[in-house]
């Protein structure tokens, strides 16, 4: 096995892959005998990503973050079983090869599916994408992408039992907003403020669809041949049916504007070139025919959200849970993005 292309691992975040290796290698009798490479590519701030290759054959595992969790979070199993369901119904999420909860083979739980080719666009532009009115397209293939999602009768496909639609606005921001409280560090002068006005505001929810629940661009990848073109859609973890309007409002966050402060957030879309939040709304509002008048609260509660996720990162770097020195500056983002709820709710960003 080799690990040269392995980020820096920090003391305590350990996995032994001769174990890993022993065990794809038994549930694959396919295998070559080539010795197994290992490369971590998730830089982010949530669950770990690692592509596995032996030989011709590559698989992706995903587990956990290190340290403590919350309770319910980072649900690998749960991640697993809708990919099995989802996948052939909406092949763009992986198919998934195999799960494993043994303590003794790793730590925590985990699972392995397929690796998809293509290009993520993550904190900066490759120079394909560069190229006049690639942008615009980019977006667009965004915008179609989180439609087609939508569009997936999700009770003709089987999958009705991976959430609760009746009431689920209503269970997500209170959910939210207590999950933001119980990491709670610092004061920050706006959040009760937002808090009570999201409690008091809950709109009435669209007919339900599957919800994604962290749609963005760098959880898409794309042709590299042909940008219209989404070729995968990661992260599925907290996939349910719900609002389809939680969806978008998370696709707007994420949607980072020229002049913005600085969120923690990774996104390429100030550059110039992408179209606008407000140009995003009306697309899907053309090709859904879905009524977004209320679409300040769904991103309001989208800011919020990210937010409440950055401070329960936070909260276990400052109890000494983690100790990657990057969260030790979202602090800052969690403020900035708080701010941001603040103006979304005052009806300034859109």
């Amino acid at each position: 096995m080799s690990q040269e292309d392995l980020l820096t691992i920090r003391s305590g975040e350990e996995i032994n892959w001769v174990e890993i290796e022993r065990y794809i290698r038994f549930h694959n009798n396919g295998l070559t005998q080539d010795s197994m490479e290992v490369k971590k590519f998730s830089t982010g701030y949530s669950n770990l990503t690692y592509l596995i290759q032996i030989g011709n054959w590559e698989g992706v595992l995903r587990r956990p973050p290190f340290g403590k969790i919350p309770p319910k979070a980072h649900d690998m199993e749960r991640e697993y079983r809708i990919l099995q369901k989802i996948h052939p119904v909406y092949p763009l999420a992986p198919e998934p090869y195999l799960y494993c909860e043994d303590p003794k083979i790793m730590d925590k739980h985990f699972y392995i599916m397929e690796k998809k080719h293509g290009v993520v666009v993550d904190d900066f532009l490759p120079p394909a994408f560069q190229e006049k009115n690639t942008c615009r397209v980019v977006s667009e293939t965004v915008v179609n992408t989180l439609i087609q999602l939508h569009e997936i009768d999700y009770q003709k496909v089987g999958l009705s039992d991976i959430g609760r639609p009746e009431g689920f606005l209503e269970r997500q921001v209170y959910g939210w907003i207590k999950r933001y409280q119980n990491a709670k560090t610092d004061h920050i002068d706006v959040a009760q403020e937002i808090e009570k006005w999201l409690i008091d505001n809950i709109p009435t929810s669209h007919s339900a669809t599957i919800v994604h629940n962290d749609f963005k661009l760098n959880n898409m990848m794309l042709s590299p041949h042909d940008v219209s073109q989404g070729v995968a859609v990661f992260d599925w973890e907290m996939c349910t049916v719900g609002d389809p309007l939680t969806d978008l409002g998370i696709a707007l966050a994420y949607w980072t504007e020229e002049g913005e402060a600085e969120t923690g957030l990774t996104s390429v879309t100030a550059n110039p070139g992408f179209i606008k939040r407000r140009e995003f709304i009306e697309l899907y509002a053309q090709k859904t025919g879905r009524d977004l008048s209320q679409i300040d609260y769904y991103l309001t509660f989208a800011f919020y959200k990210i937010a409440a996720v950055l401070q329960q990162i936070y909260y276990r770097w400052k109890k000494g849970d983690t100790q990657d020195p990057r969260f030790s500056l979202l602090d800052v983002g969690i403020r900035n993005l708080l701010d941001q709820a603040y103006r979304a709710q005052k009806k300034e960003l859109v």
